[in-house]
């Protein structure tokens, strides 16, 4: 069985996540909610966020409302090294997929920045296509089914410590990127932890774990 990769959207192929944690951190204040809001719900999908963090119809409209205007507005740029690491998978015939907490609504948002990006991809699977949230396993385990693989041909690249547990919890190998947490933090999840892709090589995750910096 060939080997596969998993990738999540923001913090991995998008550098994102810097901007995603300012305006929950916004909106957290705005609403009362516990410090470092941006952190807390990091990973989790936007229907999770709402049911368990704003209980009334008014406030998710809001919500809604505020992360729509936000997304439209906000810069879509990839993290360093993505792009040439996901070209160089295709070229020696590693099949990849997109699995984001993210829904299809902001999904058209990204494509109007990027519209090739699909076309780097076998899928793009997003919250719609799965009924748990991270840090179930569920969305990885999707993934690996829909690309005809298992989780000991699967490497998932991953940041926040939601995602790192949903990949964790998959079986696969994990890859953690620094963008959103520390690699003291990272490294507590993942099998290699890495600051972007910047000079990635795939066949070197595929050596025995180290638990430590690959690059």
């Amino acid at each position: 069985m060939e080997y596969i990769a998993l990738f999540d959207l923001d913090g991995v192929i998008l550098d994102t996540e810097g901007q995603y944690t300012l305006v929950w951190n916004r909106i957290g204040e705005k609403y009362g909610k516990e410090k470092d809001f941006g952190i807390l719900i990091k990973g989790q999908t936007f229907d999770k966020i709402l049911k368990e963090h704003f209980h009334s119809e008014a406030q998710r409209k809001e919500v809604i409302q505020l992360l729509n205007e936000f997304e439209t507005e906000m810069r879509y740029d990839y993290v360093p090294g993505a792009v040439e690491f996901v070209d160089s998978l295709k070229e020696i015939g590693v099949r990849c997929a997109v699995v984001t907490s993210s829904n299809r609504l902001k999904m058209e948002k990204v494509y109007r920045h990027h519209p090739d990006l699909r076309e780097k991809f076998d899928y793009i699977l997003t919250s719609e296509d799965f009924t748990q949230s991270k840090p179930s396993p569920e969305c990885y385990l999707t993934g690996m089914r829909m690309l005809g693989s298992d989780a000991a041909h699967t490497v998932i690249f991953e940041d926040s410590v939601s995602g790192l547990t949903a990949a964790r919890g998959s079986g696969a190998r994990v890859v953690g990127l620094t963008t959103t947490n520390d690699a003291g933090t990272v490294r507590k999840y993942a099998d290699f932890v890495i600051n972007d892709f910047t000079g990635c090589v795939f066949e070197d995750f595929l050596k025995k774990p180290e638990n430590v910096s690959a690059y």
